[in-house]
């Protein structure tokens, strides 16, 4: 099985230096667009800064997005679609599903308290209204994403008897809610500090022991 895998990988093309240099000219732009994005918020962004941050001309620019709304829906797309990638690898055979969720909290509070991430949510907000395009984009590729990936490791879960869930999508939205419960919107409103670590493990550990009430084995159901 294994020579057969590699024999398969060995004759899969691999890219070109060609597509090599096209992705990494895309990832240069993109770069430039999300230090300018951030430091100029959407509206104050323009394509001439950009290019310049990215340090390609505008005629390069444009060869990769068309406007300044591709290139942004473009950027917070990847973007949200990696963290979600990264924040929610859950094991679904991991018996110890409060460990997993404790995990999955940490990270996922300590991400979304940046201060970058918060000035992301407060750009695409503040975007949204006149293009909703991009809020859209912005949902679908990181919450929406995330939801999904944690709906079915509760699914995993309530086969196995570990959890007690009507609706796991529903479960997984209060999980995340649970979570930054407090501090997010604090946060978007620029009220205070950044949270400390005791005070994400006390928000994680205050999650759990909600989330474990409603949705632990044995939970009444309506």
């Amino acid at each position: 099985m294994t020579a057969l895998h590699d024999g398969i990988r060995a004759q899969e093309p691999s890219p070109t230096t060609e597509e090599s240099a096209e992705s990494a000219k895309r990832r240069q732009i993109l770069e430039g667009a999300r230090k300018v994005f951030l430091a100029q918020g959407f509206d104050g962004a323009s394509m001439g800064e950009i290019a310049k941050v990215a340090g390609v001309s505008k005629g390069t620019l444009y060869v990769y997005f068309d406007s300044k709304e591709s290139l942004f829906e473009a950027l917070t797309t990847e973007e949200k679609r990696g963290l979600a990638e990264v924040l929610f690898k859950l094991d679904p055979e991991n018996p110890d599903v409060r460990g997993v969720l404790r995990t999955l909290g940490l990270s996922y509070l300590r991400r979304m308290g940046k201060p970058e991430h918060i000035s992301s949510i407060r750009m695409v907000m503040g975007a949204a209204e006149k293009f909703p395009r991009l809020g859209q984009a912005f949902y679908e590729a990181g919450p929406t994403q995330g939801i999904a990936r944690l709906k079915a490791y509760f699914d995993r879960q309530v086969e196995a008897g570990r959890l007690s869930i009507e609706d796991t999508g529903v479960a997984a939205q209060h999980f995340l809610d649970l979570c930054v419960s407090g501090m997010l919107r604090r946060l978007l409103f620029s009220v205070g500090e950044p949270p400390t670590e005791e005070q994400i493990q006390n928000n994680v550990e205050n999650a759990l022991r909600v989330f474990f009430a409603a949705y632990g084995p044995g939970a009444p159901q309506q």
